[in-house]
């Protein structure tokens, strides 16, 4: 499990652990609110919905701020025709 661990990239585990504290708060939630009847189906959708959400759009925030940081060219990289700061 360790080696599957560090083959991830870093959004994938980063929508992965935020996904799993999506899912605990949302189960949570359904613990002490009253706001749904605690059932098998009402704690699996929430699991599903509640983590399902927060690992996919944190795993797309840190993707797109991954590859966004990958393509910015370095300090004393120029691209080709770009203009050169005065």
């Amino acid at each position: 499990m360790k080696q599957l661990w560090t083959r991830l990239s870093g959004p994938v585990k980063i929508g992965l652990v935020l996904g799993v504290v999506g899912a605990l708060l949302t189960v949570i939630g359904l613990f002490t609110g009253d706001f749904a009847p605690l059932t098998v189906r009402t704690t699996l959708l929430g699991i599903l919905l509640g983590g399902g959400s927060w690992g996919v759009v944190s795993w797309a925030i840190a993707a797109a701020a991954s590859d966004a940081v990958e393509s910015t060219p370095e300090e004393g990289e120029l691209e080709a025709g770009a203009p050169k700061d005065p």
